[in-house]
């Protein structure tokens, strides 16, 4: 599958995959300076980049996990999705869960992108629900005892 993306300045980088199996693309910080966070703050980052999805089709972006784990910046969000109509900028608002300062270089990889398929669903009310083993058991109801 081939998604089609727009550079929109010219710091701009393609989406690349770490490695051949990789599921996610790297997304790459476009501004012009160092970004420095402070503990607790998020900042929206500039990719640089636009995509036409194809329909059917969604963005995911999540964490890199060498910046979560290094830095311990994290989309704000948690999980990003940029939708198939979507044709502006893709951003990423990262959070910084460490207690220190840290800072993003302009070309630093910043995330990851997953192109994923998804069901588009008519939510239809009801007065029943069919029954189940769970039944309405949440929150670690599952868990081993």
């Amino acid at each position: 599958m081939k998604v089609r993306f727009k550079r929109l300045n010219e710091r701009a980088a393609v989406p690349s995959y770490g490695s051949p199996y990789s599921a996610g693309a790297d997304l790459y910080n476009a501004e012009e300076k160092t970004i420095t966070l402070a503990s607790g703050e998020s900042y929206l980052f500039h990719t640089g980049i636009a995509m036409e999805i194809p329909a059917g089709y969604v963005g995911l972006i999540y964490a890199r996990s060498g910046l979560a784990s290094k830095k311990g910046l994290a989309p704000a969000n948690k999980v990003g999705v940029v939708d198939a109509d979507y044709r502006g900028e893709v951003m990423v608002c990262l959070y910084n869960h460490s207690k220190n300062k840290q800072s993003v270089e302009p070309g630093e990889r910043i995330a990851q992108m997953v192109i994923a398929p998804f069901l588009s669903v008519e939510y239809e009310e009801s007065d029943e629900l069919s029954d189940t083993v769970r039944g309405e058991g949440g929150f670690g109801s599952t868990g081993t005892k």
